[in-house]
C-alpha cells in the first residue's frame, strides 16, 4: 500500500501524527510530513483508522501494483 495525502486539503492538524506517529510527523513548520510512504500491510489498521479520521480526507490509501 501507497500512503497518498492531498497536501492542498491538508490542516496539518495531527490527528494523523496521535495515530501513527512514526508514519505521519507534523513538524515545527505546520506542514505534514509521511515518514513512511509504503507502511507493512501489518500496519493497514492504524493507517485506515488516519484514514477515516482525517478532518479533511486529506490521506488515502493507494494499493501497490
Amino acid at each position: 500500500m501507497k500512503i497518498v495525502v492531498d497536501f492542498d486539503a491538508c490542516e496539518s492538524n495531527a490527528v494523523c501524527m496521535s495515530i501513527a506517529p512514526d508514519i505521519f510527523e507534523v513538524r515545527e513548520d505546520n506542514f505534514l510530513y509521511i515518514l513512511d510512504e509504503h507502511p507493512p500491510e501489518s500496519r493497514r489498521a492504524e493507517v485506515q483508522e488516519a484514514v477515516d479520521m482525517c478532518p479533511r480526507a486529506a490521506i488515502s490509501i493507494q494499493e501497490d501494483d
